[in-house]
């Protein structure tokens, strides 16, 4: 008789040589995803992702400008796309219809400035937008994945750390230096010293975007690496992150840092009470009131002119905000693409606010619903029901750096590696809606870095020998029975 499909053995499996050329369609790289997520453990396409966000190499393919991240979602985005298509990335969400939406939109945008130039542009943002975001999709459905991406992005911080120190401290990017040794990287991107310090640039194209990619590591270092973990490892790993993310010397990374301080201190001294966050938000409510009626100055206004590092940029950024506003109601619905838009001439010509750049580039529809996308996620998630506990730590994590990377957004724009990191941080949550808990194994807590008590592990049997009334069995086979358990 025949065996049913879903026991068929893959060459891989089986233990025979698949054939040349199998395994390399589509299909069949789909079912390899699959199958990677399925395991505890980081996925590598995941782990390849990430650890290629660290190389500021850049190839020139033709009129192509490719970076290492760029060529990794270029070699996983049709997997994860016919995953995500077929089901096998969990069920449809509207964060994904919103950023499937958004990208349409843009391209449309796009084509409308650019014409027939605009397809390689809007390419590149689908890339960027959906690639990241399908393959966190794809490479994180359960707990041990979750904890991975932290521990990796953790330890890809504390690698870049003595480097930062010494850029810091001895104003020269070696890091940097020694990659352009190779091959062409990002530029080395010198600004004024801040305290006498050196603002640390790294592997990325700004200070201001290291300072990001660190920012968006605290929270989840704090509570997911340090909720198995002795008082002084997790509070060891948190100075770590937040050292990194002073090096940047970047007020939009430091006020991300300080949001998830609070946050994590709130819900430390509220713990026992469940409406502890509909309190906060409450507070957060009156507080807008009261800027609103007491400051002559919008709340956004109140916010960017006091919690920057000097006056001048925080005068920037208003005017950022004055003349952005007016060129989206110039070009309300596509947008001015990638063209400068329109300000005094003594303005710098770049625009630092990831929240306000999609209204100006793309339109009021494109800046609508890439805050859509990021809404859902974090409303849904947040009035999710029946979590366990490790669940319920891992939400209030993923949702504290969250709203550290929302507050950033209204001071810095985020391009290139931290774009790329963000829209993988926005999938990596899809795993919490699913309703099964499965439990952990000895063998996955042990990679994972969990304590387990193996008093209360009961031994599996892989062979039971019956005995029966009147019948034991030979000394053969209880030895080959003991052997075996």
């Amino acid at each position: 008789m025949a065996r049913p499909a879903s026991a068929r053995l893959t060459g891989y499996q089986s233990g025979k040589r698949a054939a040349p050329g199998a395994g390399t369609s589509p299909r069949s790289l789909a079912g390899a995803f699959t199958s990677l997520a399925t395991r505890e453990g980081l996925p590598w396409p995941a782990r390849l992702f990430l650890l290629a966000l660290l190389i500021p190499w850049i190839i020139d393919l033709g009129p192509l400008r490719m970076s290492i991240d760029r060529i990794v979602l270029v070699m996983t985005i049709v997997p994860c796309l016919l995953m995500w298509l077929t089901g096998r990335a969990g069920q449809v969400r509207a964060t994904d219809l919103f950023l499937v939406v958004y990208c349409l939109w843009c391209f449309v945008s796009l084509l409308v400035v650019y014409g027939a130039e605009a397809m390689q542009p809007a390419g590149i943002l689908f890339l960027e937008t959906m690639g990241a975001y399908l393959l966190s999709r794809v490479c994180i459905r359960k707990a041990s994945h979750f904890r991975g991406m932290v521990l990796l992005l953790f330890f890809a911080v504390l690698f870049l750390l003595p480097f930062a120190l010494f850029e810091a401290i001895a104003g020269r990017n070696i890091l940097l230096e020694t990659f352009n040794s190779i091959l062409p990287a990002r530029h080395d991107y010198f600004m004024k010293p801040r305290w006498e310090l050196r603002r640390v640039q790294s592997v990325f194209d700004h200070p201001i975007l290291y300072g990001v990619f660190c920012s968006g590591v605290f929270a989840l270092a704090h509570m997911v690496l340090g909720s198995t973990q002795s008082w002084f490892r997790r509070w060891s790993r948190t100075a770590i992150v937040a050292a990194a993310t002073f090096c940047s010397l970047s007020s939009g990374p430091l006020s991300a840092l300080a949001v998830q301080s609070l946050l994590i201190l709130w819900n430390w001294l509220f713990r026992n009470i469940p409406s502890r966050w509909s309190i906060l938000l409450a507070l957060l409510a009156l507080m807008y009131i009261a800027v609103s009626l007491v400051s002559n100055q919008t709340f956004f206004e109140f916010y960017v002119h006091y919690f920057a590092f000097s006056q001048d940029t925080g005068w920037d950024r208003l005017h950022i905000w004055q003349y952005g506003w007016a060129s989206i109601f110039k070009h309300p619905l596509f947008g001015i693409g990638y063209h400068e838009y329109e300000r005094p001439e003594w303005m710098e010509p770049s625009i630092d606010m990831f929240w306000l750049i999609n209204f100006v580039r793309f339109g009021i529809p494109a800046g609508v619903l890439m805050l859509l996308a990021f809404g859902s996620v974090i409303l849904s998630l947040a009035l999710k029901k029946g979590l366990d506990d490790k669940r319920e730590t891992y939400r209030a994590a993923y949702l504290i750096t969250m709203a550290g990377l929302f507050t950033v957004g209204w001071t810095v724009h985020f391009w290139n590696a931290p774009y790329l990191l963000f829209m993988f941080l926005l999938g990596s949550a899809s795993w919490m809606f699913d309703d099964e808990a499965q439990a952990t194994s000895p063998r996955d807590s042990r990679r994972s870095g969990e304590r387990v008590d193996h008093r209360m592990i009961q031994p599996r049997r892989r062979y039971e020998t019956p005995i029966r009334r009147g019948i034991r069995p030979s000394p053969k086979r209880r030895f080959k029975a003991t052997l075996m358990e």
